[in-house]
């Protein structure tokens, strides 16, 4: 007699290779509603605005010009994705500094 042994939806996704990696979102600082720009500056061109209580994603960081906001004063800048900028004093991401790559 044979046996059969089954599988878990997550263990086919995982020998089927489509199992991606969770994205980490950051929280934009409450209260705001921010500006996400086309480079890392506010006389980048202006792309959309995030509505407020959002997360987002750093696809990398890079330096730019400086900018207070409710975490700080810094120069640092998150990619949250291609083109789009947003000042990481208004990202709370637990650090003052770099938290992933820099952009390339």
């Amino acid at each position: 007699m044979e046996e059969t042994v089954g599988t878990t939806d997550a263990e086919t996704a995982v020998e089927a290779g489509t199992v991606e990696a969770e994205t980490v979102t950051y929280p934009i600082a409450p209260g705001y509603q921010v500006n996400v720009r086309s480079g890392p500056s506010t006389t980048s061109k202006l792309i959309k605005v995030l509505p407020y209580n959002t997360r987002v994603p750093i696809r990398c960081q890079r330096r730019g010009e400086k900018i207070s906001g409710p975490y700080g004063t810094t120069d640092i800048w998150d990619s949250i994705a291609p083109g789009q900028y947003v000042s990481d004093a208004y990202v709370k991401t637990g650090s003052d500094g770099f938290v992933t790559v820099v952009c390339g």
